[in-house]
């Protein structure tokens, strides 16, 4: 009798990697971040420079002085995977230690120390919402999230069960000018870029 079940999931499969295979042609030729959840593919207008990219730069940065050699504050490619629940997601920082970046494809989301969002202001509820729900989901034990729209921001740690699958049991809520700790490691947030009040149509 599981017959039925069985085809649902093989199809569910097939349909997350067409997603992904059409997400994977479209990133060099579109702009923005394309990535895949339970509800299809999400794509991001993220500004290539700005505050966005300056944010994620100093954060990169800032980690990097207080972590350990062998681990590093990695922006870009290539994506966090886990194709059992249908999720590919690009973090703007990803913390790992880099024997896990040896891998001849995406990483596997459980090797990540941490990952860290920038807001994007075209799509914050991905931020904010979606990302909140699928971190824990794959495993990601801490989520940091940075919001330029208000300077502000949190950590979410300590995944536990729950009626509506795995979430974070904690959140740390702070404003840019205090320091901020990312699983072993503290860094200021002072001087972090905001994005402008009046945007004129941009997007960051």
């Amino acid at each position: 009798m599981t017959i039925a079940p069985e085809n649902a999931q093989q199809g569910a499969s097939h349909r997350y990697r067409a997603m992904r295979d059409f997400v994977q042609s479209m990133d060099d030729s579109l702009p923005g971040k394309f990535e895949v959840t339970k509800e299809g593919i999400v794509h991001d207008m993220v500004a290539p420079v700005g505050p966005h990219e300056l944010t994620t730069l100093h954060l990169r940065k800032r980690l990097e002085k207080v972590m350990p050699d062998e681990v590093v504050a990695h922006t870009g490619e290539p994506d966090v995977e886990d194709e059992s629940e249908g999720i590919m997601r690009r973090p703007d920082v990803m913390v790992i230690a880099m024997t896990d970046m040896e891998v001849p494809g995406s990483f596997d989301p459980r090797t990540l120390i941490a990952a860290i969002e920038v807001v994007s202001r075209s799509n914050p509820d991905n931020d904010w919402v979606n990302k909140t729900r699928d971190y824990p989901l794959i495993g990601i034990p801490v989520y940091a999230i940075f919001d330029p729209r208000t300077g502000t921001g949190a950590v979410l740690t300590d995944i536990h069960s729950t009626p509506n699958g795995p979430r974070y049991a904690t959140r740390k809520d702070f404003v840019y000018g205090e320091d901020v700790t990312i699983a072993e490691w503290t860094i200021s947030t002072e001087n972090l870029p905001r994005y402008a009040e009046q945007a004129s149509g941009a997007v960051g």
